[in-house]
């Protein structure tokens, strides 16, 4: 009995230690494939082997080909990336595991935007920023939103860029992600200096750079030194810049971020541009343009192509610059970057007006002023401001739970001092004060709130008044449509600079657009005077009508006063352009009268527009017209040739494309009225 029972104990013993064996052995074998595939992380065979053996555990074998993508594919060879992420989003949805399809997704759009496909990159961030939201990670979804907000950026679609990264920074601050934040600082200032602020920029970077530091996050340290530099060139103060550049490049070099290095490169060409040492400029220029053409980034190599350009055309080298911005210009519009293709156009515009080239010249300085428009810049600085007031809300939201949890600590501790009864009138005392100050508070919001939207109602108000007019405004308010409206008697007014191709040939850019600002400007001063309604601008030709949308009896004789005014004014600007050796324009003025349609044209960006005969005779009787002169037609004689301020000279009948002959008059004003 005694030796079966040693014998029982002795097997008990022998199966427990089999068992730690095997529990062992186990888990040696899974440190083992672990170890191995940390050190295949240098190792890209190994990674792939890994990738291959079916036998391995499932999120093994999906490490090793994120990994193997991420260290040796993405940057290099984007298609192999984009190849390898879709087998591996495929697995992981085999076997339904969430976090790695959204990891593969991200390395699949990551892939696409280093080939500048952004519209597919967005798509699929999007994808994977879907699977992290349903997952109710938190991590996942600020990085995923940090490389959407990128991705816009790299757009040049800024707005929505603002918008994407202000809810990525808000996570990981949330979170408490260093990494993550520092990207987020970094692009909200490079935002901030887009805008031409410079000062809120560089609290970002400093702010991101201060992380950094923390963290001892080297790669993310040289980041912020090299937007440091932008800030300090958009300051003009370069020999910073240069100092931020030198420490940015020390510490991509050390670390080998070619990428990294790559752009400071580039950034210290900028430096000497800045600084007038073309020779340098195209060196540094250059090595960063070989990098950029062996990695196939398209996105900066347009850049460093327009870079270039910009410093043929300084220097006179017109021939060479045409072929630098050409090249910008195209790869532009094939990743659909609207900044830099207005830039290009811009460039393009310069060389060609270098070389004589007038029509070209004047081609691609009209796309250049539709691309500006089409940007709309304005409203990423608005978003800005609106980032930063819900910032200070949240901010002021914080300071407030902070003290409440104060006080309430406080209260509580003064609580358990005292006596029962006494408790009771403190807590009482306490909510009461709780109360009082949390209604005072939303006093204070409120009041604060319904300023901040009186303002922005007033600056809608304004837009909408300077784009319609006030009766119209007020029907749109009022119905949220406008109806279109007959008008039997309308005086028609078209205006055109003679010579406008030749002249503008003579001016740079900015000179031409403030040229024809100033002479714009002008007539809608004359407009407001006369009551006279502007209806639009097209190119140098300006558009106006008199007697909507409130009819007067006034109103033909309105618009021919306007339009006199309209021709002094012009020939009073260019004896002062003469004077000092400027380009300066002249103009024809036509008036014609008769019934039109008018209302507002479309849904976004609309616009009050008139339409009938009337609108197309007026055109050609200003087309007829000569330089100096208002040229107006029979029936808007006929209802003006008894008044003694105007003096008539006929025309006899003048042919009109379109039209055949058409009787035509000049009209001034008689000595009497001068």
């Amino acid at each position: 009995m005694e030796r079966n029972y040693r014998l029982c104990a002795f097997c008990i013993i022998w199966a427990r230690l089999f068992c730690v064996f095997i529990v062992i052995s186990f888990v040696l074998i899974q440190l083992t494939r672990k170890s191995a595939s940390a050190s295949a992380a240098t190792d890209p065979a190994q990674l792939l082997t890994i990738w291959n053996d079916k036998a391995a555990p499932d999120t093994i074998r999906l490490d090793a080909v994120y990994e193997y993508i991420w260290s040796y594919l993405l940057d290099d060879y984007p298609d192999s990336a984009i190849m390898f992420a879709q087998r591996q989003y495929e697995f992981a949805n085999t076997i339904g595991h969430k976090n790695y399809m959204q990891r593969a997704l991200n390395c699949q759009a990551l892939a696409l935007t280093n080939q500048s496909k952004f519209p597919e990159a967005i798509v699929i961030f999007n994808q994977a920023l879907g699977i992290v939201e349903k997952m109710g990670n938190k991590f996942g979804v600020a990085g995923t939103l940090t490389n959407l907000g990128s991705c816009y950026n790299d757009q040049g679609n800024y707005i929505k860029a603002i918008e994407v990264y202000s809810r990525a920074l808000s996570i990981h601050e949330e979170i408490k992600n260093a990494g993550g934040l520092n990207i987020c600082l970094n692009a909200i200032g490079w935002l901030y200096l887009k805008q031409g602020n410079g000062a809120q920029a560089k609290l970002y970077f400093e702010r991101a750079l201060k992380i950094a530091e923390t963290s001892k996050d080297e790669g993310s340290m040289a980041d912020s030194y090299n937007n440091l530099a932008n800030v300090s060139q958009h300051q003009q103060d370069y020999k910073k810049a240069k100092e931020y550049l030198d420490k940015a490049y020390d510490l991509f070099l050390a670390e080998g971020n070619r990428i990294g290095v790559t752009t400071i490169l580039g950034n210290i060409g900028m430096n000497y541009v800045k600084t007038g040492d073309f020779v340098n400029a195209r060196i540094y220029y250059k090595q960063a343009l070989a990098t950029y053409e062996k990695m196939g980034y398209k996105g900066d190599i347009l850049r460093i192509a327009f870079n270039l350009g910009i410093v043929d055309n300084k220097e006179g080298k017109y021939t060479s610059a045409l072929a630098w911005c050409s090249r910008s210009l195209v790869l532009a519009e094939e990743i659909g970057n609207i900044d830099f293709e207005e830039q290009a156009c811009e460039c393009m515009y310069v060389a060609h007006k270098g070389l004589g080239n007038t029509e070209k010249a004047l081609i691609y300085h009209e796309r250049m002023l539709s691309l500006e428009a089409a940007m709309n810049k304005a409203d990423a600085g608005k978003k800005l401001q609106q980032m930063e007031f819900e910032k200070e809300m949240l901010q002021d939201s914080i300071a407030k739970a902070e003290a409440a949890r104060q006080l309430q600590e406080a209260h509580q501790k003064e609580v358990r001092q005292k006596n029962k009864s006494r408790n009771i009138a403190l807590g009482m005392g306490g909510v009461v004060l709780l109360v009082a100050g949390g209604l005072y508070s939303r006093l204070r919001f409120v009041k604060r709130s319904k300023a901040v939207l009186q303002v922005e109602k007033d600056r809608s108000e304004h837009l909408l008044l300077n784009i319609l007019p006030e009766e119209i405004a007020a029907e749109l308010k009022a119905n949220g449509k406008a109806e279109a409206r007959d008008f039997d008697l309308v005086s028609i007014l078209f205006t055109d600079f003679k010579g406008f191709t030749e002249q503008s040939a003579k001016l740079s850019a900015s000179e031409l657009v403030g040229e024809i600002n100033y002479c714009f400007e002008g007539f809608d001063g004359i407009m407001e005077k006369y009551g006279i309604e502007k209806i639009k601008t097209i190119g140098d030709a300006y558009m106006a009508a008199g007697g909507l949308p409130i009819p007067t009896n006034t109103s033909v004789k309105n618009t021919v006063l306007a339009a006199l005014e309209m021709q002094s004014f012009i020939q009073s600007r260019k004896k002062y352009n003469d004077k000092a050796g400027k380009a300066a324009f002249e103009m024809r003025v036509g008036i014609h009268t008769g019934p039109v349609v008018a209302g507002i044209v479309g849904v976004k960006k609309f616009q009050y527009d008139i339409w009938g005969d009337t609108v197309n005779t007026a055109s050609r009787i200003e087309s007829a017209g000569e330089v100096g002169r208002v040229n107006i037609s029979q029936s808007t004689y006929e209802l003006l040739q008894h008044d003694p301020e105007f003096l008539f000279e006929n025309r006899g009948k003048i042919e009109a494309k379109g039209k055949g002959e058409i009787e035509m008059w000049f009209i001034s004003l008689s000595a009497a009225a001068v």
